[in-house]
């Protein structure tokens, strides 16, 4: 179960996150305790987290409610952007036009200034994913992490790099759902906000 953190008040404000550690916003904490509401009660094999603010915070009011602490780990963190990090888009479009115009023709996370690269960026989160799937060979396992990544194990699922590609919607506070049947893995939900009022559910890019 993969979960994409609420939102933080960088979501808020459409800047750049990627791995710099933005908290979650008043209005992110809200759709995190409707989220945690959703989940009470339940019993998870693993119960992992990415070590940024933005998910552990998230992860934390969800523990409160499964009695349970995360495991946090580096190894779920968001992408790495380089030199976008801290900016708005429109910042970025000024300060990096080549690299910006680049992107939006056709996103690509190796077209960021010093950023972690997409073959990289999809070694770490394979690795993390492995890294449940040895240690839990049956049960439930919840992930709190971030949207980019969602959208690299969901097309790990699918047998394509994501490259920096999102056709996923995955809003804050999300649940997505991959499944490990007969020894090949499946994807069984993506985005999953019924937890959300309609005034809590946010459209956002990738945190």
């Amino acid at each position: 179960m993969l979960i994409r953190h609420g939102q933080s008040t960088w979501n808020q404000e459409h800047r750049i996150q990627g791995q710099l550690d933005p908290p979650l916003s008043e209005h992110g904490r809200g759709q995190a305790e409707l989220l945690a509401a959703r989940l009470a009660g339940r019993h998870f094999a693993g119960f992992y987290a990415s070590d940024l603010k933005r998910a552990f915070e998230t992860a934390e009011l969800i523990g409160k409610a499964i009695g349970a602490a995360p495991e946090t780990s580096a190894g779920w963190r968001e992408v790495y952007l380089g030199e976008w990090e801290g900016r708005t888009t429109e910042e970025v479009a000024a300060e990096y036009p080549e690299a910006w115009a680049t992107w939006v023709e056709e996103p690509d996370w190796d077209v960021v200034p010093g950023g972690e690269g997409g073959a990289a960026f999809d070694v770490r989160v394979a690795a993390a994913m492995d890294q449940i799937l040895q240690h839990h060979k049956h049960g439930d396992v919840l992930v709190v992490t971030h949207g980019g990544v969602i959208q690299v194990a969901l097309h790990r699922v699918v047998g394509r790099a994501s490259r920096g590609l999102f056709p996923f919607k995955i809003q804050n506070a999300s649940i997505s759902l991959i499944e490990k049947r007969d020894g090949r893995m499946v994807i069984a939900g993506v985005n999953d906000i019924a937890h959300l009022e309609s005034g809590l559910a946010t459209e956002v890019g990738p945190s």
